[in-house]
């Protein structure tokens, strides 16, 4: 962990999976400047923003009973529940869902929402619609995961391809055990992550939130379960 105040707390570290498109971006870049020097710029830019978009910046997830985090950064686009992707294997019926979209300047980098053991890993091919939308859910490439906790609950998260977006990258195999806030994969390049949880649970975000990958709670396996109200100001 960087010192407060130090570079390392500014500049967020580069995830390795960015680098080799960060390279294309810059020779891409050197060669426009070959043909007119302002396109240099606007490359150096675009390198720059490719720069940002790979940016892997460590997280501090609590650590309690029955917490679930958010998987990654953006805005929680929705908390009604749905039928979860039938690669899932958690059945046909509706389950509290929670949708975060993540734009082209948020990390990119996803977390599992609970530590636990990924009982299944599974791709999906399919479109590429705005993943803001609610049926990006169920028509876009997506990547899920069924992750069971020490206590037997069962938590699916899906990742799921963007208008832009043209690769799921997974970090972990099926059988792996998960620390909190741990890394499962990326997207590029703007995605949408969903979380399915059991049938009782309620979160604890609304629609419009920001939330933080691996540090914001979105839900209580444990303990009461009421709905959360709020307003917007």
């Amino acid at each position: 962990m960087a010192e407060p105040g130090s570079l390392g707390s500014i500049i967020a570290p580069i995830h390795k999976a960015g680098w080799p498109f960060i390279a294309i971006f810059f020779a891409v870049a050197v060669v426009l400047g070959f043909l007119w020097q302002p396109l240099f710029w606007l490359g150096l830019v675009a390198t720059l923003w490719c720069v940002f978009f790979f940016r892997d910046p460590p997280r501090t997830t609590p650590i309690a009973p029955g917490l679930v985090t958010s998987p990654c950064d953006g805005m929680v686009a929705a908390t009604t529940p749905r039928v979860p992707p039938p690669e899932l294997g958690l059945g046909s019926e509706p389950l509290p869902c929670i949708g975060i979209f993540m734009n082209v300047f948020d990390v990119h980098v996803n977390r599992t929402p609970v530590p636990g053991r990924v009982l299944a890993r599974a791709y999906h091919q399919g479109k590429f619609v705005n993943a803001s939308f609610d049926k990006a859910s169920d028509e876009n490439e997506r990547q899920s995961f069924r992750i069971e906790t020490a206590d037997g609950s069962e938590v699916g998260i899906v990742q799921i391809a963007g208008l832009v977006a043209r690769r799921i990258i997974a970090f972990v195999e099926e059988g792996a055990a998960l620390a909190p806030g741990q890394r499962i994969g990326l997207i590029r390049f703007g995605s949408r992550c969903d979380v399915y949880l059991p049938r009782h649970v309620q979160p604890v975000v609304l629609p419009g939130q920001r939330a933080i990958g691996g540090e914001t709670v979105i839900a209580h396996l444990d303990g009461p379960q009421t709905p959360r109200l709020g307003r917007t100001d």
